[in-house]
């Protein structure tokens, strides 16, 4: 064990850096270093112009002055021959959505400070700002004839929970904020912080001139997902409209609102979650996605559809390895398009009306943001192991033809030597299949034994892919080997391997981790004395749970975990995390206690580091000092950090960039 503090080994990694670029100078290649992280950029949210010929997407960067990623609207043709900048400045301009004319886009934009719609007229390059709203406003949808937009926006209640009234103030008394008062079972979100109380409600707007939105639902219920019907005279959406409906979590339906009479009628209504309307072009169909509520701690959607009035309702697609998403109709109303992750891919398929379902796309790549125009050219941003997410497209008769047209990466990927990536199947507990990926270290030599890091992801109901990741490749530029597998629990291969945990989160998904373990030593070149884990919320779970577990490994990390179910179902949040335990904590505290890291930490002998944001509300800080302080009573090694003014994921580029760098630390800490 290597005997110099933590703080020596940060200014070591940080040196050793600075001698790896000097050293760079002598090779025909460089390698990822930590100074590359400030100038990846990202392209996203591409929109395709109706007629096919023009796409306008985000652009993402760093505002390093600032410390934030602010983002522009670009524009591009099919053909890559005429790239432009659409809104030049440094704020946030988001989703993009063309008019039906293709002649204007409207954005969300916060550049006076707040976010508001906006829209550019493409011929003159004017924007205006079409709402001055108090809370920001989502999910524009354009009316068939472009003359109005429809969205969602939060509107606080006003009214009273509890009416006091205190003395009159003398003039000029400086006294205390009021009590904030909650009656509500969820209070708070992670990343906005308290919540007023209120609902999200459609409103309608003129897309010409602006002005006061109609709100066009009403009552005690949050609303979601406008979609016009063909005539604009409907809007449908997505809402829990029962008594109740906190208490009615994933029992969602659809409904559609007559925007004359401002009459709201439910079309679904089964037990089980409805969403995502999708109208067909002739107006005659509704496609949506849902399922039946089996009790299970976590679900995989199918695909239904119904007519515009909903009836003859039936199951399109089910029963699929991964839930559909980014649903788009076929031009001709012949059926519906829909992306899907499976086996830590994302392609596109197809099913039609009659449920006949295709699969449009494949290769080794993970396909995001599709946007299909009505003559049926496609854009979609893909990303495989080795490029960051660029901006493609293709035609839907010729899917297997990409055409790049954006990668704002690769100048500066350019002439870096990456750790090349192999993908891995193994047996698990149960004769259970498990994939995962083994990236050996960007300077591989055959026959040298390299450290190994095993990364494992949160949810837990969440899928590892083929997509870039640049921590991953950066640990490989630095001599380590890195470990990612999808064990159960995962999505991406069918609703029983998502059941494997059902109730036994964690549980056997850490077998399936060892066994992966197992698997890349069996590669031969990874030295078993020198494995390392680490993972994030889920991952920081299981990466608490491992420690508590064997002592394989040299040295931990457990970001933002759960450690004490107990105290973190009534803490968290979301009020859901109950569904995942079959009593209440009050009714079997013992069910909580042998499913949570803290049951186990006298086990633990790894050196483990426990990272947190102060301000996380998904796994409170609570959760992190609650096992720090328990390493440390049992005279563990252990170190506490604490991202301040941070949420669940850091929003703070030089934060994330800083838990990369504390990771190195900790690991070459210990490393051998």
């Amino acid at each position: 064990m290597k005997k110099n503090g933590f703080h020596v080994a940060v200014f070591c990694v940080a040196f050793c850096f600075a001698l790896s670029l000097g050293a760079q100078d002598e090779k025909p290649y460089k390698l990822l270093s930590s100074e590359t992280y400030m100038e990846m950029e990202s392209v996203g949210s591409p929109a395709i112009s109706p007629d096919g010929k023009n796409i306008i997407f985000t652009r993402v960067w760093v505002d390093k002055l600032n410390d934030r990623s602010n983002s522009s609207l670009w524009i591009t043709d099919v053909e890559g021959k005429r790239i432009r900048e659409l809104t030049p400045g440094n704020w946030r301009d988001s989703s993009p959505v063309w008019s039906p004319d293709g002649r204007k886009v409207a954005f969300i934009s916060d550049r006076d400070g707040t976010s508001q719609i906006h829209v550019i007229w493409l011929d003159t390059r004017e924007v205006a700002q079409l709402t001055h709203v108090e809370s920001a406003p989502s999910s524009l949808s354009w009316s068939p004839d472009g003359r109005k937009l429809a969205f969602s926006m939060f509107i606080a209640d006003e009214k009273p929970i509890l009416k006091v009234e205190l003395p009159r103030r003398p003039k000029g008394a400086k006294w205390a904020d009021p009590a904030i008062l909650i009656d509500r079972l969820s209070w708070r979100s992670d990343g906005r912080g308290p919540l007023p109380k209120g609902n999200s409600h459609i409103f309608v707007s003129d897309a010409e001139l602006g002005g006061t939105p109609q709100q066009v639902t009403s009552g005690d219920f949050s609303h979601s997902g406008p979609e016009w019907a063909d005539d604009g005279q409907k809007v449908y959406f997505s809402a829990i409209r029962k008594p109740d409906p906190e208490y009615q979590e994933n029992d969602s339906e659809i409904y559609v609102v007559d925007l004359k009479t401002l009459e709201i009628t439910a079309l679904t209504d089964r037990k089980g979650p409805d969403y995502g309307p999708k109208v067909s072009p002739d107006g005659k169909w509704v496609a949506y996605s849902g399922y039946d509520d089996k009790n299970y701690t976590s679900h995989l959607s199918n695909l239904y559809l119904m007519d515009s009035s909903g009836g003859k309702k039936r199951t399109l697609c089910s029963d699929l390895p991964g839930s559909p998403a980014n649903i788009i109709w076929a031009a001709d109303a012949s059926g519906v398009y829909f992306m899907m992750a499976e086996r830590g891919e994302s392609n596109l398929h197809f099913v039609s009306l009659e449920g006949k379902t295709k699969k449009v796309t494949s290769g080794v790549h993970y396909i995001y943001g599709l946007s299909v125009s009505r003559t049926g050219q496609a854009a979609a941003v893909v990303s495989t192991f080795d490029r960051p997410g660029y901006l493609t497209t293709f035609s839907l008769l010729k899917p297997a033809e990409f055409k790049t047209l954006v990668d704002v990466n690769a100048d500066l990927l350019s002439g870096i030597k990456l750790g090349e990536v192999e993908e891995i199947w193994y047996k698990s507990t149960d004769g259970w299949d498990v994939q995962g990926w083994l990236i050996k270290p960007a300077e591989f030599e055959p026959g040298r034994k390299y450290p190994m890091l095993l990364w494992i992801h949160g949810g837990p109901w969440a899928m590892y892919n083929v997509a870039f990741n640049w921590e991953w490749q950066n640990f490989a530029a630095n001599g380590y080997a890195v470990l990612y597998t999808n064990p159960r629990g995962s999505t991406g291969y069918g609703q029983d391997f998502v059941n494997g945990i059902q109730y036994s989160y964690p549980g056997k998904d850490y077998d399936d981790l060892m066994a992966g373990v197992d698997a890349a030593l069996a590669k031969g070149f990874i030295d078993k004395d020198n494995l390392f884990v680490c993972g994030g919320s889920g991952g920081g779970v299981l990466t608490a749970w491992i420690v508590g577990h064997t002592d394989r490994f040299r040295a931990a990390v457990s970001m933002r975990p759960v450690i004490n179910w107990h105290s973190f179902v009534g803490t968290t949040d979301g009020h859901m995390w109950y569904r995942q335990f079959q009593k209440y904590p009050w009714e079997d505290p013992m069910e909580y206690a042998v499913r949570s890291p803290l049951h186990y930490v006298a086990n633990v002998t790894t050196p483990t580091m426990v990272m947190t944001g102060e301000a996380d509300l998904r796994t409170p800080i609570g959760q992190s000092e609650e096992y720090y302080r328990a390493l440390k009573t049992l005279k563990k090694d252990t170190l506490l950090v604490r991202m301040p003014e941070e949420y669940h994921g850091w929003r703070r580029p030089s934060h994330r960039l800083l838990q990369q760098i504390y990771l190195m630390a900790w690991f070459e800490k210990y490393r051998l």
